[in-house]
């Protein structure tokens, strides 16, 4: 009787540290699986984050993505708590649209910027200037319209010094900021969709990157490519999470996430695989 009875206390104590063991491992599963919310992903994209994913193996962090089709979505899951992180926006989108909804989302991470570019006019299917100095007197400059490309467009000519802006940093700029205009360019705002086939007629071009592969041209003989300062900062995509996550049980993991994207490792993935469009900002 006393041997059934011992028998039966080490069947349960056993079946308890089963459970116990099994509890442990989910914790753990847990913890160390990040959930990232990402607007689709090109091949660029993918190449990207499976050199990512290849480094925090080795951390015991995996990475489950949910793609997104609408730009308002992947920060609305992640104040609802349903991802951890989203990958999508830079500085400016995330600033819009925490007042927009009156949350309070935060950057905690910069990844890359896709640099916007000042581009020659052409003449015979071939560009008539090979550098800004080149730009004459009186040209005409096309820039996009609506009100956040024609800022950035605005001071990418003032970094290129052919213009001077009486704002700067996240100000929004207009025609109206110019308070210098040595060459008296002629400044002309198309719809952005439209900037690359003015450069036929125009002597220059600001041209989204959007448009870039679609009207064949060669980004590396841009004239001038926007650089990496205060104007430019509110443009360099991030990495987003809810503002108290460093409080959460995956924060470790989020942590080895940033170290594991800030490496020479992925800066090459991003610079190979983009050709050059995109540039690391960490």
């Amino acid at each position: 009787m006393k041997l059934k009875k011992w028998l039966g206390i080490a069947v349960v104590a056993v079946a308890a540290l089963g459970l116990a063991a099994c509890g442990t491992s989910k914790t753990d599963s847990d913890k160390n699986t990040i959930k990232i919310a990402t607007m689709g992903r090109s091949d660029k994209d993918q190449q990207l984050w499976d050199k990512i994913q290849e480094l925090l193996d080795k951390e015991g962090v995996k990475l489950e993505f949910t793609e997104f089709t609408d730009y308002s979505q992947p920060n609305k899951a992640t104040a609802d708590g349903e991802v951890d992180v989203n990958a999508f926006q830079h500085y400016n989108f995330l600033e819009n649209w925490n007042k927009e909804n009156k949350q309070d989302l935060v950057a905690f991470a910069d990844t890359v910027i896709s640099p916007i570019r000042l581009y020659s006019g052409t003449k015979d299917g071939k560009n008539r200037y090979t550098k800004v100095s080149e730009i004459p007197d009186g040209a005409e400059i096309a820039v996009p319209n609506d009100a956040t490309n024609e800022s950035r467009a605005l001071y990418v000519l003032q970094a290129a010094g052919l213009i001077k802006l009486d704002v700067s940093g996240t100000a929004l700029a207009t025609v109206a900021n110019i308070k210098e205009n040595p060459k008296n360019l002629k400044i002309t705002e198309l719809d952005a969709s439209q900037t690359a086939r003015s450069l036929t007629s125009a002597d220059a071009a600001i041209v989204n990157n959007t448009f870039v592969t679609e009207a064949k041209l060669d980004f590396k003989k841009a004239l001038f490519v926007e650089p990496k300062d205060e104007n430019s900062h509110q443009w360099y995509n991030v990495l987003v999470a809810k503002k108290d996550w460093e409080k959460s049980p995956k924060a470790d993991a989020i942590k080895k996430l940033v170290k594991a994207y800030h490496t020479d490792e992925v800066k090459k993935v991003i610079e190979e695989s983009s050709d050059g469009l995109d540039q690391p900002v960490w």
